[in-house]
């Protein structure tokens, strides 16, 4: 009799084992939590690309309401799935052709230092300085909407079309980055 016992006691504690065992092993798969700080010129969209998740998981997990809205330094919590994406998202990939047309773009309008230094700051966030950025109605280095560009997606034209409402609205570059920085949009 003493036997059975020890035999179904020995059982029960191989079982509990194996499940904690289990369970340990399962957990970092389910919980992979981890954490990003926000760098100049990240967008959510990039950085959800970078962890194979989405920007909607992101944004739902850091309870973020504008996604279109993050700062520098500020820390996500992040954790990795293997979702398929079903947002648009934004392409970060900047040519060396697209980085110096940018430059001698920006150079060739007459900005203050302060306000090429704001035109930049807002065009890194928005799209990372991609001419070609797209996020919904949304487009280019300055996400611009798509009829303001009436059709004409080229950099000269994007630069242009920016230039007329940043003063049209703002009065200068500077006025904007001072809204954008308030409101997370310009």
């Amino acid at each position: 009799m003493k036997t059975i016992l020890e035999n179904k006691s020995q059982k029960m504690k191989f079982t509990i084992a194996g499940l904690a065992t289990l369970a340990g092993l399962a957990l970092p798969l389910v919980a992979n939590a981890d954490t990003y700080t926000v760098q100049s010129g990240d967008t959510l969209s990039k950085i959800a690309s970078s962890h194979n998740t989405s920007v909607t998981a992101i944004a739902q997990e850091n309870n973020i309401s504008n996604i279109n809205f993050i700062s520098v330094g500020q820390i996500l919590k992040i954790n990795e799935t293997k979702e398929t994406k079903s947002e648009t998202s934004i392409s970060a990939s900047t040519s060396t052709s697209q980085v110096s047309t940018s430059s001698t773009t920006s150079t060739a309008s007459n900005l203050s230092t302060s306000d090429a230094a704001a035109k930049e700051e807002i065009a890194q966030r928005e799209s990372s300085g991609s001419y070609t950025a797209q996020n919904g109605q949304y487009y280019g280095r300055y996400q611009l909407s798509l009829s303001y560009l009436n059709g004409d997606l080229s950099a000269e034209n994007q630069e242009r079309v920016a230039d007329n409402y940043v003063t049209s609205r703002y009065g200068s570059w500077s006025a904007a980055l001072a809204f954008w920085n308030a409101n997370g949009w310009y």
